[in-house]
């Protein structure tokens, strides 16, 4: 954020202090969510057999690497099955050289769209647990589901830190631009994501106008706003992240400097037309500390851009649905459609 810097209990405090249309809900958990219910046989089988229709977002016609730019010299996708065959799926997707969008069609599509953009650091994406999932969730209410799968800066893209946000704008304006055969409105395609995903879908919110590529077709001729944000445990100070001790570098490569960090924190680049906000963090978080949350939500109230806030007693870091149940974070996703009914974006 511009200005100094607050302590939490400062952020905090003006949170509280802003009023009605950034209201902070509290929830209790009261146990540990970490542990992992044993899944339903059949829920496994239905995940392993899912179909995804996948679009490439740069067409090899074009594009011959399907990227926008050169591919780094050696980089080869890697998609790790990290469960057992008896388990959901949980695959970890990293190296990505071909963006594209996973679309799972709902049975009965209600016109509302969802581009989900799962996290992992910018170092791989936690397919299945933030994407997929998320997507069977909210198809059983009529939402076509997109996941992205979108470049890591930290893989060497010569466009750095605008490589993953290149990929979610041109996501957003394929998905406009194919309205009619998904059976969607151009005008009800919000954005959700989770840590990394959540920074992505956050400086989509904030950027979405912000040349991140050089366009090359009609589609982006488009915009790539998305009527609805909601950014999940995201990271958003990434200038804190590059001087975490014992993590990585920072969120973009080794390479990153003042002047990058600056440019993709979205809490200081909120236009006046930033879409409206719906944000989700739990106290405990040790990974993305909650401040990364209360920071984007005091920049949009400075924006007077409308921002729902759930922070949550307990819950740790991506949580996503499978570590919710049994516990108040449960009821996240029907507090997100709540919202969203009020905003327009699925009938009430």
């Amino acid at each position: 954020m511009n200005g100094p810097k607050l302590s939490r209990r400062g952020l905090i405090g003006a949170a509280i202090a802003a009023g009605a249309t950034g209201a902070i809900t509290p929830a209790r958990a009261q146990t540990d969510p970490t542990p992992v219910v044993p899944a339903d046989p059949a829920d496994v089988a239905r995940a392993r057999a899912e179909h995804y229709e996948t679009i490439a977002l740069w067409p090899t016609t074009r594009f011959p690497g399907g990227a926008p730019e050169p591919v780094p010299a050696g980089l080869a996708e890697q998609t790790i099955e990290r469960a057992q065959p008896d388990e959901m799926p949980n695959r970890a997707r990293k190296l990505t050289t071909a963006p594209r969008i996973e679309v799972l069609r709902p049975a009965r599509p209600n016109g509302a769209a969802l581009l989900i953009m799962p996290g992992g650091g910018y170092r791989y994406e936690v397919i299945d647990k933030e994407g997929y999932d998320i997507a069977r969730r909210f198809a059983a209410q009529g939402v076509t589901g997109f996941v992205l799968n979108y470049r890591f800066p930290s893989d060497g893209w010569a466009s750095g830190a605008d490589a993953p946000l290149a990929d979610a704008q041109r996501a957003m304006r394929l998905i406009r631009a194919q309205a009619q055969q998904f059976a969607i409105d151009p005008e009800r395609i919000a954005a959700m994501g989770f840590s990394a995903g959540g920074h992505l879908c956050a400086n989509l919110a904030a950027q979405f106008a912000r040349p991140a590529y050089q366009p090359f077709d009609a589609a982006d001729a488009l915009t790539a706003r998305p009527c609805l944000a909601a950014a999940i445990y995201p990271a958003i100070l990434v200038d804190q992240f590059h001087r975490q001790p014992g993590g990585p570098p920072d969120l973009f490569g080794a390479g990153s400097t003042p002047a990058m960090l600056a440019q993709h924190t979205p809490s200081r680049h909120i236009p006046a037309d930033a879409p409206p906000h719906w944000l989700l963090h739990a106290e405990d978080d040790p990974t993305v500390p909650p401040e990364n949350t209360l920071a984007l939500r005091q920049a949009l109230i400075d924006r007077k851009i409308p921002v729902q806030t759930h922070m949550f007693e307990r819950g740790g870091h991506g949580f996503a649905l499978r570590f919710t149940t049994g516990t108040p974070l449960a009821a996240w996703p029907d507090l997100f459609l709540a919202y969203a009914r009020s905003h327009g974006w699925i009938a009430a």
